[in-house]
This record gives C-alpha cells, structure tokens and sequence, in this order.
C-alpha cells in the first residue's frame, strides 16, 4: 500500500532528508512512502504559474496512485495547517481514501488562535470550540475516513522535524489498513 505524506516539510530547508525519514518509517511498517517531490518534475522553462500548475498536477497524479494519506496537521505560518496539505486531504476523502493525520502541536485548535476573549478572536469573529485539532472539516474527515489522528505537543527546535507522533500514525494505519488487506 502507497501512503501520500502531505506536510509542509516541503519547505523544510532538506525535505529530501525528512522524506528519506518519514519513507523509512513507512517501509518498517509495510508501506511504501510517496513524498510530494518523488514525480520528477522539470520546471526550468516554466514560468512560476505554470510551475506552480505543474506541481498541483503532479501531487494529483501521486496522490491517485495512493492508497491513503498521513497529513503533517502541525501548525504552519499562523494557528492552523497547510491549507495545501488541508487540500490534499479533503481530496484524499473525496476518493474515499483514508485518511490519517498528526500534529507536533498538543493544543486544540481554539487555543492557538488569538483571543480578545474566550469566544472571539482578534478580529472580532467567533473562534471554533469543538475539541479538535484543526479546523472541524479536517478532524471529520479523518474520523468519517476511518483514519486517526494524533497530537504530541514538540519543543520549538524539533516542532517540524520530530516523527514520534508519525511514527505512531503509521503504526496505526499498518494495524487498522494492512490486515483488512491481508
């Protein structure tokens, strides 16, 4: 089985090094890891649009060779996920594909967001109370998939690159997906 590892690793200063990781990890425990960058892609004569169209066509293309996704939900640029790997994962469960997800942030979604009070955010707009990590469409569809998800708050220095709570998804897929399979 071929998991999608979504995630905002991709911007890590060596993502190479996190797939290489997070691919070992899955190989451990009987899946074959497909990070975003394993289609080879050329866009030297692209322009950023159309390399950026290239790219989404490409992680569409891994993502429908893909059994099911594991989503890095951890916080990336403000209180939420990567709304791209939030879009990977909704298109993952539009497939009816499973859908497994972690965050290297304990916190509940409401407790991360800036608060002039416990029911408004800094804008003045109501804040989401619902027990979740993440918004609430993203836990559901873990949870309607058949997934699971997972939290662990990390120490700032590890907070992208610490795999303990992916280890563990990937732990749970392989006991919940592979022996269905078997």
């Amino acid at each position: 089985m071929r998991i999608y590892l979504a995630g905002p690793d991709v911007f890590l200063p060596d993502p190479m090094k996190a797939a290489r990781a997070k691919q070992e990890i899955c190989q451990r425990y009987g899946f074959i890891g497909m990070f975003p960058f394993d289609n080879n892609l050329n866009l030297a004569d692209l322009s950023p649009k159309q390399a950026g169209i290239a790219i989404y066509k490409s992680n569409i293309q891994l993502m429908d060779s893909c059994d099911l996704i594991v989503a890095n939900m951890t916080p990336f640029r403000g209180a939420s996920m990567d709304v791209g790997t939030a879009f990977e994962m909704g298109y993952m469960a539009a497939q009816g594909k499973p859908v497994f997800g972690y965050t290297n942030d304990g916190r509940l979604f409401g407790e991360r967001i800036p608060q002039i009070s416990a029911d408004l955010d800094s804008w003045g707009m109501a804040i989401e109370h619902f027990d979740m990590v993440d918004n609430l469409m993203l836990e559901a569809a873990i949870i309607v998939s058949g997934g699971e998800l997972r939290s662990e708050q990390i120490a700032a220095e590890n907070y992208y690159t610490e795999l303990n709570v992916f280890t563990e998804v990937v732990k749970i897929a392989a006991e919940k997906l592979i022996k269905v399979c078997n």
